[in-house]
């Protein structure tokens, strides 16, 4: 394994923060900063990495509303989403008010990403894989080396995303999972936004929304 991967459960919804560190340089990534920043600088702290960007999955509030203020203080590069969750963006005051969430600004990405875009930490390289659904400008980080990928919330352990915020699509969602994630390989693990990390293939197995014997 060339990437390091430490889950940091942040918010009040137990949203999982991702740093995927590249074991040779010690450089990271922090992947979905949605809040107690604190925490996260702590955990980056005790694992000797060395943040170089933000990258965000989508533009929730639990998943994005730290950002801002991570960024600022380490003085990062945000990278992504895909341009389509500009609109939540824009809204992550909103957000916050809406579910009590303590007040956050909102950012311009210093780098939008596209489907096929490439991000490096460190010696290693993740593929962008846009798929909306849950969020129309959602993507996933994927690096093939390491069978790994952070899915943010279109798939979790036995379930999948929600599609009823604006501009969700519950079929739009199902086909990027079954066409886009799936065919990435059975091994590959993955963590979620929310909930225990699983694999491509037991969601292929047993996951009741997008199963194989769902057809």
């Amino acid at each position: 394994m060339s990437l390091v991967i430490a889950v940091v459960p942040v918010t009040a919804f137990a949203q999982n923060c991702t740093i995927a560190m590249c074991k040779k340089t010690l450089e990271a990534a922090i992947i979905d900063p949605g809040g107690d920043i604190n925490r996260i600088i702590e955990q980056l702290d005790s694992m000797g990495a060395k943040p170089t960007k933000i990258l965000l999955t989508h533009a929730h509030i639990d998943h994005a509303g730290g950002t801002a203020a991570l960024a600022k203080q380490l003085s990062l590069p945000i990278i992504g989403p895909h341009k389509d969750d500009d609109f939540w963006i824009q809204a992550l005051p909103q957000q916050s008010a809406m579910f009590g969430f303590p007040a956050v600004e909102k950012f311009t990405p210093t780098q939008w990403l596209d489907d096929g875009d490439k991000v490096q930490v460190g010696d290693v390289e993740l593929d962008v894989i846009h798929c909306p659904g849950h969020t129309p400008g959602h993507v996933v980080f994927y690096n093939k080396e390491n069978q790994f990928a952070q899915v943010g919330d279109v798939i979790f352990n036995g379930s999948i995303g929600r599609t009823d915020f604006p501009k969700g699509n519950h079929q739009q969602l199902l086909e990027s999972i079954r066409e886009k994630l799936f065919p990435l390989g059975d091994n590959v693990e993955f963590v979620c936004g929310h909930g225990p990390n699983s694999t491509f293939g037991n969601e292929r197995l047993h996951n009741p929304f997008v199963s194989d014997h769902r057809g």
